[in-house]
């Protein structure tokens, strides 16, 4: 699970990016932290590149395919 100290740096965002699923290797439609929705696993990626592809972690039979969901945005336009 990502973890935090300082909440007036993160903000609740409903947008419907946060519900896709991505498989392994595709590029990442945002910067930011991704979650394998079998196992938990977590790992960081910018935008544009590829998530961790099929063989960088196993799953067993319960925990289905790997799929990466975006958990935490990371917004870098200028304000």
């Amino acid at each position: 699970m990502a973890l935090y100290k300082h909440s007036q740096y993160i903000a609740h965002n409903s947008d419907e990016i946060f519900d896709q699923e991505h498989t392994p290797g595709t590029g990442a439609p945002r910067s930011g932290i991704y979650r394998c929705m079998g196992c938990q696993r977590e790992v960081a990626s910018n935008q544009g590149q590829p998530l961790p592809p099929q063989n960088d972690h196993q799953h067993g039979q319960t925990q289905g395919s790997i799929r990466w969901k975006l958990v935490v945005y990371a917004d870098h336009r200028e304000k």
